[in-house]
């Protein structure tokens, strides 16, 4: 297994979530940092119809249900299972003679209310996501979440100021609109994330009731937004605002000056510490590989907790066996 810019299975020609184009590549989910032009891809059917809206030309797409099997080169078997992290994300599952490699992509544990229920199976190697790998991520329990961001829209509203929530326009957005929208209140979606919004629901997924967002009729809705960046137009023209973010960075002190918004609200799609320990218990792996956010720090946790456990991080020479 290398990693770079994604990780690969040499002894089964495969990458994992590659950046760059490769001849073939398994596709977590759709996020824009787990995709590239790739010449044959497996996916679930939602993240191959998603990436297809973020990726134009023509690729070779292998496509599993959930539990699907399938026999790639050298009789390595792959299977996938729902990651809980967006609509259609997978964790992948390549079983060969050898023994089991779990690979997460991003996941959490946490029910969503725009993803379907993660669902870890025992494997003797797991390579797993650690992007809130310090135990000071814990998130409060998502009913006080949801209630939090309802009230602020709530006042918002009632204070004639448009609220505004800052999220990914895959994935977040979605869920966002899922806490509002069943709290009765009116939905406008920024057509970055419309779009995807409008393919949730073709592809199957209920949603409340939403429009794209009218910058002159925009006065008593709940606004969905991405966040703000060098790439994304601000929207000045909507005043009198008042700007939250969705997103588990939000524990941190910090969290709301860095954005630029009024309140932060940690709401995740990523699993928070507990949830990472509470995966490897489920898991039961002989060997633990971490990568990204918090990835050195979780692996040494779990070598004090007897489990062999190593960061891929920045080794991206790094050689080893497919279990």
């Amino acid at each position: 297994m290398r990693q770079q810019n994604g990780l690969h299975l040499p002894q089964i020609g495969w990458w994992l979530d590659a950046q760059k184009a490769q001849h073939r590549s398994f596709i977590s989910h759709a996020h824009s940092d787990h995709i590239g032009a790739h010449r044959e891809i497996v996916a679930t059917c939602a993240t191959a119809s998603l990436m297809r809206l973020r990726l134009s030309g023509k690729r070779q797409e292998t496509i599993l249900d959930y539990g699907q099997p399938w026999v790639a080169d050298f009789g390595c078997e792959f299977r996938l299972h729902p990651a809980g992290h967006i609509f259609g994300s997978a964790m992948l599952e390549a079983r060969s003679e050898h023994g089991t490699l779990l690979y997460t992509g991003d996941f959490k544990l946490r029910p969503s209310l725009a993803a379907e229920p993660c669902q870890p199976v025992v494997a003797d190697v797991v390579i797993m996501e650690t992007t809130f790998g310090l135990p000071k991520y814990d998130f409060p329990p998502d009913a006080q979440i949801e209630a939090d961001i309802v009230a602020f829209c709530r006042q918002a509203l009632e204070d004639n100021v448009a609220p505004v929530l800052y999220a990914y326009g895959l994935g977040k957005t979605q869920e966002l609109l899922q806490i509002v929208g069943r709290a009765g209140l009116p939905v406008m979606i920024h057509p970055h994330g419309y779009r995807m919004t409008q393919r949730y629901t073709e592809l199957g997924m209920k949603l409340p009731r939403y429009a794209q967002l009218d910058p002159h009729h925009y006065a008593g809705y709940v606004i969905i937004a991405p966040p703000m960046t060098g790439a994304t137009e601000p929207m000045t023209w909507i005043n009198p605002k008042r700007t939250a973010i969705a997103s588990g960075w939000a524990l941190d002190s910090s969290a709301k000056y860095q954005f630029g918004c009024d309140a932060a609200f940690p709401l995740s799609d990523h699993a928070d510490y507990p949830d990472l320990l509470a995966f490897v218990e489920r898991v039961q792996p002989k060997v633990v590989y971490t990568v990204h956010g918090f990835a050195k720090e979780f692996a040494a946790t779990l070598r004090a907790r007897g489990i062999e456990a190593w960061a891929l991080g920045q080794q991206n020479q790094l050689d080893l066996g497919l279990v």
